[in-house]
């Protein structure tokens, strides 16, 4: 399972910088824009620089609307700016169509101007509570799209996490959906880690987190902590060692 950061600034990035070796991958995003809000492209380009050259840099393109063509164009721009997984969360899209249209622009948009880049079709495990398309959709639609990964996070951050929404299950099928489309399944939202043995046990391939590694656990005002990246990752191989031990008992 590899574990993805978001820092919102560079301050944050540098954060993450000094903590390299116990994360994956660096995902920029701006909280306060929204749950994946995006970042400017000059922010993108500044935590690239940043972080070290062997970790590739993730960004939202935000919680975006049903408009196929500006979606299209902000995934290039985040690509331009050097990020190599492009993650776009499908917020106005109230029917698959509508979320497939979407993501081929920006698969296209994208790949056209870099193959190897990595393309996210995001969802939101709490979509009933603002409208957009089933949460259990997104394999699919990643699949028909031509995306690399599908991914789950919560839309409205007001304490309540991935699997009040979406139960463990549930969350279970997503991730084998996605795997049998041959692609890669990203978990997140409010991810503790008590999450962290379900997490591995339903063979999650990403999982994205901040607050959990934010100085008190808030994701808006506190900071990423190098300790608390290094300690959660420490959690992370202890679950997957484990779950690795008892597989090979039975």
């Amino acid at each position: 399972m590899l574990l993805l950061i978001s820092p919102d600034s560079v301050e944050e990035a540098l954060a993450c910088a000094e903590a390299a070796e116990h994360l994956d991958i660096v995902d920029v995003k701006k909280p306060d824009e929204g749950s994946l809000g995006a970042n400017f492209p000059w922010v993108i380009r500044e935590i690239r620089a940043a972080v070290p050259a062997d970790k590739p840099v993730s960004a939202t393109v935000g919680d975006v609307p049903y408009k196929p063509g500006t979606v299209a164009q902000a995934a290039l721009g985040a690509a331009v700016s050097g990020a190599t997984y492009i993650k776009v969360g499908l917020y106005g899209c109230g029917t698959p169509d509508q979320a497939i249209e979407v993501m081929r622009g920006v698969v296209r948009a994208v790949k056209d101007f870099r193959p190897d880049a990595f393309v996210v079709a995001s969802g939101y495990a709490d979509a009933h509570r603002i409208g957009c398309v089933n949460p259990l959709a997104l394999p699919d639609i990643a699949h028909r799209s031509g995306a690399d990964a599908a991914m789950l996070d919560t839309a409205v951050k007001d304490g309540t996490r991935l699997f009040d929404h979406v139960p463990p299950d549930a969350c279970a099928r997503f991730v084998q959906q996605a795997h049998a489309a041959g692609l890669l399944a990203a978990l997140a939202g409010s991810v503790k880690r008590e999450d962290l043995a379900t997490l591995t046990r339903i063979g999650t391939d990403i999982v994205g987190v901040r607050g959990a590694v934010c100085e008190g656990g808030d994701r808006d005002t506190g900071r990423i902590q190098p300790r608390l990246v290094a300690s959660f990752r420490a959690e992370m191989d202890r679950h997957a060692q484990e779950f690795a031990a008892t597989t090979a008992a039975r």
